[in-house]
C-alpha cells in the first residue's frame, strides 16, 4: 500500500471520527419529519425502555415473548436492556422494523461494567494502572465483544467520585480523585464509542450525579452537598466524559439539596443541555422516577412522570411511567408536548448517529459473535489488562518470588475460588473460566509440593480450619495466604459498614505469620480495606481486586517477577475503619492535627494518618527524586510555568514509576485542598537510568470556583509537589501575580 493510500485511509477515518462526535444537522430533517408522522403513544414508546426479562440481571432468551412483540408491533417500546445475543436481538428489531408503523429500530442496551462474557479486572482495579490507555484499551476490546452480540449501548463508564469505601459502588468507579477520575471518564469513553463502526458501542455516563457522596456510604441515600462541592468534585468527570463525546447519560437514584437526581432541573437542564450543550439523551437508573414517590417528592406516577419530562429525564427505565401518563398529561396541558417531542428527537438523534436507521441489524452478526466472545484475543486483552492493575502494598524482599521453592503452602478462602474473581457486574463471565491463584501457582512450579488449605471461607467466625493452615505453613518453605471479599461484598446495594477483612481472616494470617514463615498476602477485593493488621503481619501485601477471569495467571506474573508491578492505588486506605471518608485531598482545619497538642483535630485511639496513601505503590526495583526545579518563581495569569524532576531508577531491575504532581492553593477567597492531584506521568527506566520528567502549569490549572461562584484564579502563593504517591513529595513555591 503506497503512502498516499494511507493518508487517504488516515484522513476519511479521522473525518468519520469527528462527524460522530460533532452533532451536525444532517439527521435533523429526517428526524423532524419522523416526529411529525408520531402518535402520542409512539413518542412515549420511543421513550420507554423495558428489561428482556425481570431483576437486574441478565436473562437470555433463545426466541421473542409474545407481549414484547406486540408492543414492539405497536409503538410502545423504544429500548430493551438485557437483550443479548445476534439471533434474539435481530428477531426483535425484525418486529420493529415490518411489524410497526413507523419502522423506528430498537436500540439495546446491557451493563457492560467490565466485560461481557471474557470477564476483565473491575472497573477500580484498571484505574489503578494510572494508565489512560489501558482503559481505553479494556473499553475496547470489551465493546467489541459486546457488540458481537446484539448489544448497541453500554451503560457505563461509572464516573462517580467516592470517598467512601463503605459505599458499594465504588468497585465501578475511579476512587477518590476528580483529576484521575476525569481522564479515566474520558478514556472510557473513547475506548467504548471509538468510531461508532460494528465494533463499538455508545457509552452511558452513569450517575448523574453525585453519587458517590451517599451518606453513610449507603447505596441509594441522601446527598446533601454545596454546588460548589458538586462543581468541584463531583461533575467535572461527567463533563471529560461528554467532551470526550459520550452519547448518554443516566441520573441518579439519589436526592441533591433536596431534590431527587430523575426530577433535577437544575442538573438535566441548566448544567447538562444549557451550559454543556449536550444533545444526546438521558435514561433513567431502573424506576428512577417511580422512587421519587418514596422520595416525598412525586405524588403519585402521573406526577412523577411530569416531573421527569420536563426536568430533562428522555428515557425511562422500567417504571413504564411514560407510556402509561404522557399522552395523558399532553392533552390536559400538564406538559407541553414540545418537552415530549425534544425528548423523542435525542433519542432518535442517537439512534441515526450509531447507524441504526441505515442499518438496523448491524451488530446482528452471528459470526462475529463466534469469533469474538471468549476468543483469545479477548483473554489475552483481560489478562494484559490484570497484570497492569495489580498494586505492591508492601514488600521486605520476599518478592519477587524465587524459582527454587520445593514446599509451598497456598492457604486461603479466595486462594482457590473459581466466582470470586470475577466480582460483581460478572454478567456472563462464567467462574469455569477463571485460572484460580493455586492454578496459577502449580503452573508455575511443576516440581513443588503445593499444598492448599481453604481454611475458613470469607464470613467465618470459627477458626477450625487454622490448626490444618497452620501445619501447612510450618511444613512449607512459602506460604502465600489469598484473603478479601466475596465478589459480591461490593458493587449495587452492598455496602458494609465495617471495612476490615471479613470473618476471621486476619485471625488466620496472624496465625500464619507466627510459624516464622515467609508469608506473602494477597488481597481479592472491590473497595478499600483497613489493612493495619495485616501490614503488620505480612512480608508482603499485594492487592489484586477482583482481576477477572485470568487471575491466577496475572497474580502468579506479577508474584515471581515476570511482570514488575507499576500500579498505584487511586484511592486511600486507611488504618481502621473509622477513619474513613479519608482522602489526601482534605480541607485543612483551622487545629490541624499535632499528635503534641490535644485541642487540635484527631482521634483519641488512633492517628489521623491512612496506612497506604493515594497513589501509592511499589516496584521491584527502586526510584530517587531530584530536587524540584521551576521555570520561574513569579508568573502572570497569561504564563506557563515548567516544573522539572530528575528521576532515577537505582535499583537492579527495570521498572515504571509513577510521577505525580500536586498542587496547593495556599490562601483563597474560599478555603482550599491541602493538595490536589493535577498532573501524572508513567516513566519506565532501565537499572542506572534517570530521566527529567518535565510538567507544565497555566492558569487553568490554578482556577477553583470562587467565593462568588465564578471559576477563575486568585493571584497569590501556590505550592508544587511532586513524588510518587501524595505523601512522599518534595515542593517548591510559586507566586501567581
Amino acid at each position: 500500500m503506497n503512502n498516499k493510500i494511507v493518508l487517504i485511509i488516515l484522513l476519511l477515518a479521522a473525518a468519520g471520527m469527528q462527524a460522530q462526535y460533532k452533532y451536525d444537522n444532517r439527521y435533523e430533517s429526517k428526524i423532524d419529519s419522523i416526529i411529525k408522522l408520531m402518535t402520542l403513544e409512539e413518542k412515549a414508546g420511543q421513550l420507554n425502555q423495558l428489561a428482556y426479562g425481570w431483576g437486574w440481571g441478565p436473562t437470555v432468551k433463545s426466541e421473542v415473548k409474545g407481549d414484547y412483540a406486540k408492543m414492539v408491533a405497536e409503538g410502545k417500546i423504544g429500548s430493551f436492556l438485557n437483550a443479548v445475543g445476534a439471533d434474539l436481538t435481530r428477531d426483535l428489531q425484525k418486529v420493529a422494523m415490518e411489524k410497526s408503523r413507523l419502522h423506528i429500530p430498537l436500540i439495546f442496551g446491557f451493563d457492560v461494567i467490565h466485560g461481557f462474557k471474557t470477564t476483565f479486572p473491575v472497573p477500580l482495579a484498571e484505574v489503578a494502572s494510572w494508565d489512560p490507555a489501558i482503559v481505553e484499551y479494556s473499553a475496547k476490546m470489551q465493546a467489541k465483544e459486546a457488540a458481537a452480540t446484539g448489544i448497541h449501548w453500554t451503560f457505563a463508564p461509572m464516573v462517580d467520585i467516592a470517598r467512601d469505601s463503605r459505599w458499594g459502588r465504588i468497585v465501578e468507579g475511579a476512587g477518590e480523585d476528580t483529576y484521575l477520575g476525569s481522564i479515566m471518564a474520558a478514556a472510557r469513553v473513547k475506548g467504548f464509542q471509538g468510531t461508532l463502526g460494528n465494533e463499538n458501542i455508545a457509552a452511558c455516563v452513569k450517575h448523574f450525579a453525585a453519587y458517590g457522596a451517599a451518606e453513610g456510604g449507603r447505596d441509594y441515600n441522601t446527598v446533601d452537598i454545596s454546588e460548589r462541592v458538586l462543581r468541584e468534585t463531583y461533575l467535572p468527570p461527567f463533563k471529560a466524559a461528554l467532551d470526550a463525546g459520550a452519547l448518554t447519560f443516566m441520573c441518579s437514584f439519589n436526592e441533591i439539596a433536596g431534590v431527587p437526581s430523575s426530577g433535577s432541573k437544575f442538573l438535566l437542564s441548566d448544567v447538562l443541555r444549557n451550559e454543556w450543550q449536550f444533545k444526546g439523551f438521558v435514561v433513567s437508573d431502573w424506576n428512577s422516577p417511580g422512587e421519587m414517590i418514596n422520595h416525598g417528592f412525586a405524588a403519585d406516577l402521573k406526577d412523577a412522570a411530569r416531573i421527569s419530562i420536563t426536568a430533562g429525564l428522555d428515557m425511562d427505565m422500567e417504571s413504564r411511567a411514560y407510556t402509561a401518563y404522557l399522552k395523558e398529561l399532553v392533552e390536559k396541558k400538564q406538559v407541553p408536548v414540545a418537552d415530549v417531542d425534544e425528548s423523542v428527537r435525542r433519542v432518535l438523534r442517537v439512534k441515526f448517529i450509531l447507524g441504526l436507521f441505515d442499518d438496523p441489524y448491524k451488530y446482528c452478526s452471528k459470526e462475529r459473535e463466534q469469533n469474538f466472545v471468549m476468543s483469545k484475543e479477548m483473554q489475552d486483552a483481560a489478562l494484559k489488562v490484570a497484570e497492569q492493575s495489580i498494586v505492591l502494598l508492601k514488600n521486605n524482599g520476599v518478592l519477587p518470588l524465587k524459582d527454587a521453592y520445593k514446599k509451598i503452602a497456598v492457604v486461603g478462602p479466595c486462594a482457590n475460588a473459581k466466582k470470586i474473581p470475577l466480582g460483581s457486574w460478572e454478567q456472563y463471565g462464567d467462574s469455569n473460566d477463571v485460572v484460580t491463584v493455586l492454578e496459577g501457582i502449580k503452573k508455575t512450579y511443576p516440581k513443588a509440593d503445593v499444598t492448599f488449605v481453604q481454611a475458613v471461607t470469607i464470613t467465618d467466625t470459627t477458626k477450625a480450619g487454622f490448626d490444618e493452615a497452620v501445619q501447612a505453613a510450618k511444613d512449607a518453605e512459602l506460604v502465600i495466604a489469598v484473603v478479601g471479599e466475596d465478589g459480591h461484598m461490593s458493587g449495587e446495594a452492598s455496602c458494609r459498614a465495617s471495612i476490615d477483612l471479613p470473618g476471621v481472616q486476619n485471625e488466620l494470617v496472624e496465625a500464619l505469620q507466627k510459624t516464622g514463615k515467609p508469608l506473602v498476602v494477597v488481597l481479592m477485593n472491590g473497595r478499600a480495606l483497613a489493612l493495619g493488621a495485616i501490614d503488620k503481619n505480612a512480608d508482603a501485601v499485594v492487592e489484586a481486586w477482583f482481576p477477572g477471569i485470568t487471575c491466577g495467571t496475572a497474580i502468579t506474573n506479577v508474584l515471581t517477577g515476570k511482570i514488575n508491578p507499576s500500579a498505584r492505588l487511586p484511592i486511600t486506605f486507611p488504618k481502621v475503619t473509622g477513619q474513613i471518608p479519608s482522602h489526601y485531598n482534605h480541607k485543612n482545619t483551622g487545629r490541624p492535627n499535632d499528635p503534641n497538642n490535644h485541642y487540635t483535630s484527631g482521634y483519641l485511639d488512633t492517628d489521623i494518618n491512612p496506612l497506604y496513601p493515594f497513589g501509592y505503590g511499589l516496584s521491584y526495583t527502586a526510584f530517587k527524586y531530584g530536587t524540584v526545579k521551576l521555570s520561574k518563581q513569579s508568573i502572570k495569569a497569561t504564563d506557563k510555568i515548567t516544573v522539572t524532576v530528575p528521576v532515577s531508577n537505582t535499583g537492579k531491575l527495570e521498572g515504571t514509576e509513577t510521577v505525580q504532581l500536586y498542587l496547593r492553593d495556599m490562601v483563597g477567597s474560599v478555603t482550599r485542598p491541602v493538595k490536589e492531584l493535577k498532573r501524572f506521568v508513567k516513566v519506565n527506566l532501565k537499572p542506572g537510568e534517570s530521566k527529567d520528567v518535565q510538567f507544565t502549569i497555566n492558569e487553568e490549572d490554578l482556577k477553583f470556583w470562587d467565593i462568588n461562584m465564578h471559576f477563575s484564579s486568585e493571584p497569590g502563593e501556590f505550592r508544587v509537589m511532586v513524588g510518587g504517591n501524595s505523601r512522599d513529595v518534595q515542593q517548591e513555591t510559586f507566586t501567581l501575580e
